[in-house]
């Protein structure tokens, strides 16, 4: 043990003396002050604009007259979705799909407004996060540091000296590795300053070191990639030559084929065809602002033999407000029905993709960073969900004051007079239906089970390297 040490003590002499080390910290922590400030900024102007959009929304809501209910289902509402306390450090896809959805009855309309603007606040950097950074950025810090550990020994005739002072192979690369490994841990020092604000905003303490924990293991395993180069090739120019191709084909380039690879063997339907055959489903439901619809009549039925009563005028409660309800749940029901089978399909999708992790694990370390920072699709999906969980709540509450409240009689009569009108109205207080909304990420455990696929994908990488890597090193001669 003592030998590993004293050999890794050495390694960070001479990065010292060469200032190797220094430079290459400086111009990563530059680089991620740079990105996490302007990520943060922008992250919380955009929060912060949600934040009072979706108060504002909600007090216009409340604040209308007595109207007609039914004219409160179309006038609908909106919801916006705040960013994650983690969103800051990795945006995942948050800078690419909506971020608002407008509530109404009668149907589901999907998620709008991505943030375009970041182009703006960026520039030609727009792309780029925090965890981009780790996930290019530092790799290619751990490549220049150590490409040259092993080679370097070689090239200067050190290594036969050192083994025959009885320093074995496994020992060097030991000793080796624990220097690289005690940088790769200053180098997660500023992911753990940046993503503690979430703290503030209220993540979990256990969600930041998972997330740690996630980025540890990544770069790892590109410190053993580094190694097991160095001990491959004799010069370090081969070595550093390769190790950037790996660095290219692994995460840029694989990447880019995954993507394009999923996008033509798994297409998703269009929205113009699944709109046309869910329409045609929508239609076999009957319209529901037509009371005498033919689809009505067994509740029609169903409802005077219930009440014990022949005329829906005699009825205890407005019979197009019945309808109303009836309509909407049946309605929902096909719409979730097709919502359900979209996500279904995008989520195959995904996962198709991260199991190119297998080939890369830039792929696999960005799925994992983004379920933990609740930046993922599983949110964008939870979002639509919760909207549609409001949409129906309250268009349903207007719906039952439409029964309930508005008689039948007023109901249809509304259009007699200006006085009839009047009297078709129900009072304001029918519109505390809604509830105040705010979007929050899923539970730990849940985000963690989502990126327990991806988790397994980069052990799995390191577990095999690094037993090349020793086996390598039993056999490295001078």
């Amino acid at each position: 043990m003592k030998q590993i040490l004293l050999i890794a003590a050495g390694e960070w002499r001479y990065w010292l003396r060469s200032r190797l080390a220094l430079g290459s910290a400086v111009i990563f922590l530059l680089l991620f002050t740079v990105t996490s400030v302007l990520s943060s900024l922008h992250i919380e102007a955009q929060s912060h604009a949600r934040g009072e959009h979706q108060t504002e929304a909600e007090d216009t809501f409340l604040a209308q007259p007595d109207r007609h209910p039914h004219r409160m289902v179309h006038y609908g509402h909106y919801l916006f979705r705040t960013a994650a306390p983690l969103a800051s450090f990795d945006p995942g896809l948050d800078m690419v799909t909506g971020q608002s959805i407008f509530l109404e009855g009668h149907r589901q309309n999907t998620v709008m407004f991505a943030e375009s603007a970041a182009s703006a606040d960026f520039g030609g950097l727009s792309w780029l996060s925090p965890a981009l950074v780790y996930q290019l950025f530092a790799p290619l810090i751990i490549i220049l540091l150590g490409y040259g550990s092993i080679a370097r020994e070689r090239e200067a005739s050190v290594l036969a000296p050192l083994m025959a002072l009885g320093v074995s192979g496994q020992q060097l690369v030991a000793g080796k590795a624990l220097a690289l490994l005690s940088f790769v841990l200053l180098l997660l020092c500023p992911l753990l300053l940046s993503s503690s604000v979430a703290l503030s905003k209220g993540e979990s303490l256990n969600a930041l070191l998972l997330l740690t924990g996630f980025y540890f293991i990544y770069l790892s395993l590109w410190l053993v990639l580094t190694l097991l180069a160095s001990t491959i090739f004799i010069k370090r120019a081969n070595v550093l030559l390769t190790l950037f191709g790996l660095w290219l084909g692994l995460n840029l380039v694989l990447p880019s084929l995954a993507v394009n690879a999923i996008s033509g063997t798994a297409p998703t339907a269009g929205k113009i065809e699944s709109d046309l055959t869910m329409l045609a489903d929508l239609r076999k439901l009957g319209d529901g602002h037509n009371a005498n619809d033919p689809a009505f009549t067994k509740l029609k039925a169903d409802l005077l033999a219930k009440h014990g009563v022949e005329n829906v005028a005699d009825l205890p409660v407005n019979f197009r407000g019945i309808v109303a309800m009836y309509s909407e749940k049946k309605l929902s029901q096909v719409l979730n029905e097709y919502a359900n089978n979209r996500m279904t399909a995008e989520l195959q999708q995904e996962q198709n993709l991260q199991r190119y992790g297998w080939f890369s694990p830039a792929l696999a370390i960005a799925a994992a960073s983004r379920a933990i920072a609740g930046t993922d699709l599983n949110h964008y999906h939870l979002f639509q969900t919760q909207a549609e969980e409001v949409r129906f709540n309250f268009v349903q509450g207007l719906n039952r004051a439409h029964a309930e409240v508005l008689s039948y009689q007023n109901d249809i009569n509304r259009n007699a007079d200006a006085a009839a009108w009047a009297k078709a109205r129900v009072d304001a207080s029918n519109w505390q239906v809604l509830e105040a909304y705010k979007f929050q990420t899923a539970a730990l455990l849940e985000r963690y089970s989502n990126a327990y696929p991806a988790l397994q994908m980069l052990l799995i990488w390191l577990m095999l390297v690094t037993g090349i890597l020793f086996w390598r090193g039993g056999s490295i001669k001078p």
